[in-house]
């Protein structure tokens, strides 16, 4: 009797839309809000129905090239798909600058004009809120910089690319209708 006392005190309690316990279970997409770069906050409502492709960077990785491809997919399909960077230190100490210097170091040697994000965590004991949501909706958490999620326009994950997806390539550009 008892465990079943406590398992209903349990249900009911996880089941308080408001309970700060449960918020990553019914956090939605649109709910978040975060400051860019540059310190100005981002409510993410304003990506409601557009696609939108959100990808953890860092500026001294074998991938950091892929800030070329991922510019021209922001320059080309604008239309399509909303690009989000998100600098983070997770992997290898690959990203160890404060935001302005990721600032610089992204316009400087990529030209980059896609909507970045202040530095977070993605993975692990500090990970921001938004990745822990994205993580148990995809099912898959970013094991190295340049992971990627596809989130619908309906604020659903779509899908989850790995570090070595192009953003530039074809299953990409397939997923965002441009193909």
């Amino acid at each position: 009797m008892k465990t079943f006392l406590i398992t209903l005190l349990m249900v009911g309690l996880f089941a308080q839309p408001n309970n700060p316990l449960n918020t990553m279970e019914t956090s939605k997409f649109y709910d978040f809000k975060m400051n860019g770069i540059d310190g100005t906050e981002i409510n993410f409502s304003t990506f409601k129905g557009k696609k939108v492709l959100l990808v953890n960077v860092a500026s001294k990785c074998g991938y950091t090239p892929q800030y070329k491809d991922l510019q021209a997919l922001h320059e080309q399909y604008a239309d399509k798909v909303m690009l989000l960077g998100f600098p983070a230190n997770n992997f290898g100490g690959q990203e160890p600058g404060a935001n302005e210097q990721i600032a610089k170091f992204c316009k400087q040697n990529y030209g980059v004009s896609f909507q970045m994000f202040e530095k977070i965590s993605v993975k692990g004991a500090d990970q921001h809120p938004l990745y822990q949501w994205l993580s148990a909706e995809a099912g898959k958490e970013p094991g190295w910089n340049f992971c990627k999620y596809l989130v619908n326009e309906n604020g659903e994950v779509e899908k989850f690319y790995a570090s070595n997806a192009n953003p530039m390539g074809d299953e990409i550009l397939t997923d965002i209708g441009a193909k």
